[in-house]
């Protein structure tokens, strides 16, 4: 018996061992199994990382996504680089019903107008009840699309920087999602609900926002039913007032609480319709496949509607010169069309009979004053050039800033809308040279938004680039800033080459900092200031002055320096000579006999 229990205690004892080692093979499998997918899982990973085009490519041809786009365009030392990063379907949003339906009535001024039993788009209008629009006879049809995503911002699709010149190759630039137009049929009225987030920050350029505007004119020009007048129907619903950029003040026909009415004017809503969705692209390159190669037009056509280069002067004559010097210019590249100065009181007789000599046409405006700045400060008046847009004698204008001249002909950009002009810091324009649409109503909305809206830099560039967030980027050689980003001698070469060419190779020069009169004609004065060095160049200077001395003698003298413009020009040279901060510019000899 005793036998007998121990070995069957031995047995139980080798089965606890049997089942322990059963345990133990099983933890070390399942660990092996578990090792075995930390490794491949890293190794994809680091495929991923080493070959991310690889990864790109491969959602490129699996997805409907256009793009999404964190870094889309990255300064670098050797130049702008352009790449999209895009994102994959699943984590963008297709409009769909909201849990939330609003029963919306038809406008009572449709009724009044007898706009019924008709074919409507309807764009971003799920979470709207229209069904006693239905009862009125008209056909409703929902237009689903995919949502931009929360990712694309507004910097993406108006970088600061792109490679204008064409110097890298394959970047890509971001792009709106849009309806698959071509499957619908023709409407007579195309409805769309607008988003409107005011008063956060940023509302104004809200990429959604921006996203619905641009589906509505494309459906209103692809598939809208054109009336005699070939306009089309539009009802906007909107806290906000409709983006000015896309619809035009001029088209809005009637307005009932949030309700807009428009009847666009098909050709031209086309022209904005027609170019690159934003300003990752030139709206139109102005040279051809080389960088030297530049695109001219020596026959453009004569207008057909009436044009005209425009400038204005306020408050003070020390910008008389510059606005003597710029239509000279002009005239030189045979312009033909108008050129016309908007002036006040300021501007003596004797300076604007000098005007008219030089190819002015003057109009007297009253001054307006920017109702947030600083009594006394240089931008108190700078509102003025909002009368710009109360020139309805002609239907486009190109405002160029009385601190340029012109190098080249550029009548090849009336063919271009408002606002169309260069690019400046941020995702925003420049607005020494831009093309303007002159209407009243225009005039009339920038006055009502004075008080509203805060210049970023106190004067009306930071004012209408809150007004106009949708504009189209010129090449910067249409005015072509007298500004080193860089102050490396590369740099300056590449800048002073250009700004030397001979036959020119830029469209106009931008005087930034001290202007050329203001100056000795002998060398560029912004070297006599250290925190001005950023805007001095020799070459530029003499390129002004050239210009200067192939005007007629009698218009040279109104560029001669006053006797308070000598002595501070003599107070900054000597700082200059006593700190020696413009190198060896304290030594040149002055020779200037103004």
């Amino acid at each position: 018996m005793g036998t007998s229990y121990n070995l069957s205690e031995k047995l139980g004892l080798h089965k606890m061992i049997m089942k322990v080692k059963s345990s133990k093979a099983l933890v070390i499998r399942f660990n092996v199994v578990l090792f075995g997918f930390f490794v491949v899982g890293n190794c994809t990973l680091l495929l991923l990382w080493s070959f991310p085009q690889l990864y790109q490519d491969k959602v490129v041809s699996s997805s409907l996504v256009r793009c999404s786009l964190r870094g889309c365009h990255q300064k670098a030392e050797s130049g702008v680089e352009m790449k999209a990063i895009l994102e994959e379907q699943g984590q963008n949003e297709m409009i769909s019903p909201k849990k939330s339906i609003v029963r919306r009535g038809k406008p009572r001024f449709l009724k009044e107008m007898g706009i019924r039993g008709i074919q409507i788009g309807a764009i971003n209008m799920e979470d709207e009840d229209l069904s006693e629009w239905e009862t009125h006879g008209d056909t409703i049809l929902k237009v689903p699309f995919e949502k931009v995503s929360y990712l694309f911002e507004w910097k993406h699709l108006f970088p600061e920087w792109i490679d204008e010149e064409k110097e890298n190759e394959g970047y890509l630039c971001p792009e709106v999602p849009m309806p698959m137009f071509e499957e619908y049929g023709n409407f007579d009225m195309v409805v769309a609900n607008l988003p409107c987030n005011f008063p956060e920050k940023g509302w104004a350029r809200n990429m959604f926002k921006l996203q619905v505007h641009l589906i509505v004119a494309n459906m209103v020009v692809k598939k809208g039913r054109r009336n005699w007048y070939g306009r089309t129907k539009v009802l906007l619903l909107s806290k906000c007032r409709p983006m000015l950029d896309i619809f035009r003040c001029d088209d809005l026909v009637r307005r009932e609480e949030d309700w807009w009415y428009y009847e666009p004017d098909i050709i031209k809503l086309a022209e904005k319709v027609n170019l690159p969705v934003g300003t990752c692209r030139l709206a139109l390159p102005l040279w051809g496949q080389g960088v030297n190669e530049v695109y001219d037009v020596p026959n453009v056509e004569k207008p057909t509607k009436r044009e005209a280069y425009a400038t204005v002067l306020h408050s003070s004559e020390i910008y008389v010169c510059g606005a003597i010097t710029l239509a000279q210019s002009l005239l030189q590249t045979d312009t033909k069309r108008d050129l016309v100065i908007l002036i006040d009181k300021s501007i003596s007789l004797p300076k604007q009979e000098a005007l008219v000599a030089a190819g002015w046409k003057i109009q007297l405006i009253k001054r307006i004053r920017n109702p947030l700045a600083k009594k006394g400060s240089y931008n108190e008046y700078n509102y003025s050039k909002f009368r710009l847009w109360q020139l309805t004698d002609y239907d486009k204008l190109v405002f160029i800033d009385s601190d340029i001249v012109v190098l080249r002909n550029i009548d090849l950009i009336f063919h271009f809308p408002q606002i169309s002009a260069t690019g400046n810091a941020n995702y925003k324009f420049n607005s020494g040279i831009m093309v303007i649409e002159p209407s009243n109503c225009t005039f009339n909305t920038l006055m009502g938004l004075r008080k509203e809206i805060t210049s970023y830099n106190g004067g009306d560039q930071g004012f209408l680039n809150e007004v106009f967030v949708w504009w189209h980027r010129l090449p910067k050689r249409v005015n072509f800033l007298k500004y080193f980003w860089s102050n490396s001698s590369l740099a300056r070469n590449v800048t002073n080459h250009l700004f030397g060419s001979d036959p020119p190779k830029l469209y106009s020069i931008h005087y930034l900092g001290l202007k050329p009169w203001l100056c000795y004609r002998d060398y560029d004065c912004n070297w006599d200031v250290a925190d001005q060095h950023i805007y001095a160049s020799d070459v530029a200077h003499m390129r002004w002055w050239k210009l200067y001395d192939s005007m007629d003698v009698k218009l040279q003298r109104f560029c001669e320096l006053t006797k308070l413009r000598k002595r501070d020009l003599e107070w900054d040279r000597n700082k200059a000579y006593k700190f020696q901060i413009n190198g060896d510019h304290w030594k040149i000899n002055i020779t200037d006999n103004r």
